[in-house]
């Protein structure tokens, strides 16, 4: 597979400034005829009693059918029911299935047996998906997660499981209706490399299955990780994907030797992501030039790309000063999707005033970015009167699915032009 490396950055700062900054693009071709060497599934299907509601466990039933249907022959895959605790519904417990058009036929027929019955136990469901997922250490490791409730698991649990299971398998999460919850469920997309989304109408659900289960078959490469070196004197302050999506990784840092961290970035195919790097480094004086950061893209041992992160030194105020648009665009998509919760968070505690505020930001950061996607779904919450000035006004009345779309896709960005 060919990747490239990328930096965007405005390498000249000021005397006394020691903040480095740069947009790294990495891009992917893809492997040589889309081939890979193993790939590994998991479909998690929520079973509580909840799921009898709106017709929400034959939708369920439905659409898991039609992600079996997109799996590639060869993959090994399993259907977990999920209730109090986690029962595998097919093949044998303990086994992984072979994808082929006996054992898909084989899947589907069990799927109809899926009932609505019992609690949530999001990390006892995912602790299997683990285990199962085990068994094919060379992989490509995914699991689709369905809810459409709080996890009823005693407190902690779920955070101990993914403290255990944390990047073993990339796991894209869906809640259909409206009565879970987007904090509990971004967390478990976070910490297994995955998405987080609501599905609103249990009918949609068999396109959302069926456009996660394609993009999967898609990866052609497991475990693709950034490896960062930095100089003495001179340490990582963040790392984090801005595109497609936010997702910080500074926490995922994994030392890999002297100066060394590796952050990992899932499983790849055909793509391209940009992530955001900030050092910290030393102060120069005028004509100091330093290498601020290495950032290669490895899987394993094997380096498949490397960008530089250079630090200048520089009298000349209109070089120091002049801003980077790719750093200043994603820096502001970042802060799009804190000011777009903290709203959320302030309505929900009554502080209208905050929320008002923090929304107002959103709006405009959305707009000033071109974002129009998230005006729109901005708009769905408050009423923008004047967004290059965010001024908005609370609706009174939200629907809680339209809150929870803008809660859930609040992390989404969209790419800048790259002419400076």
């Amino acid at each position: 597979m060919a990747y490239t490396a990328e930096a965007f950055q405005n390498e000249f700062l000021a005397l006394g400034a020691t903040e480095v900054n740069a947009i790294v693009t990495v891009t992917s071709s893809g492997a040589e005829g889309g081939r890979r060497t193993g790939a590994s599934e998991i479909i998690i299907v929520d079973c509580s009693g909840s799921m009898q509601a709106e017709g929400r466990m034959p939708a369920a039933r439905q659409a898991a059918k039609a992600a079996v249907g997109c799996i590639d022959d060869g993959v090994h895959f399993a259907i977990v029911a999920g209730v109090s605790t986690a029962q595998q519904l097919y093949p044998a417990p303990g086994e992984l299935a072979v994808s082929t058009p006996e054992t898909r036929a084989q899947a589907i027929g069990a799927i109809d047996r899926l009932q609505a019955s019992g609690g949530t136990a999001i990390g006892a469901w995912l602790k299997l998906a683990h285990q199962l997922l085990a068994q094919r250490p060379g992989d490509i490791k995914h699991a689709i997660l369905l809810t459409d409730g709080e996890n009823g698991e005693y407190k902690g649990y779920l955070e101990s499981v993914l403290q255990e299971i944390g990047g073993s398998f990339t796991c894209d999460c869906r809640g259909v209706g409206t009565n879970w919850t987007v904090p509990e469920l971004r967390k478990v997309a976070n910490a297994l490399l995955g998405t987080v989304d609501i599905v609103a109408r249990p009918e949609d659900l068999t396109a959302s299955f069926t456009q996660m289960m394609t993009a999967a078959m898609g990866k052609t490469s497991g475990d693709v990780q950034l490896r960062i070196w930095t100089p003495v004197n001179a340490r990582v302050r963040f790392v984090k994907q801005v595109e497609p999506q936010v997702t910080d990784l500074t926490g995922k840092r994994v030392e890999d030797g002297p100066r060394t961290g590796r952050y990992p970035l899932g499983a790849w195919g055909a793509e391209s992501r940009d992530y955001h790097v900030c050092v910290d480094v030393p102060a120069g004086v005028a004509g100091d030039e330093m290498l601020a950061a290495r950032v290669s893209v490895v899987e394993g041992e094997t380096v498949l790309t490397q960008s530089l992160v250079r630090a200048v030194w520089t009298e000349d105020s209109a070089l120091s000063t002049r801003i980077n648009r790719q750093v200043a665009h994603y820096t502001g998509q970042a802060e799009l999707a804190e000011a777009i919760q903290a709203g959320i968070e302030a309505r929900k505690s009554g502080d209208d005033r905050t929320a008002t505020v923090k929304f107002g930001r959103a709006a405009q950061l959305a707009h000033e970015s071109g974002n129009r996607a998230t005006e729109e779904l901005l708009a769905t919450v408050v009423e923008i009167e004047d967004a290059a000035t965010g001024t908005v006004r609370l609706r009174r009345k939200v629907d809680a699915a339209d809150e929870m779309a803008l809660d859930t896709r609040s992390t989404k960005t969209v790419r800048v032009g790259r002419a400076q």
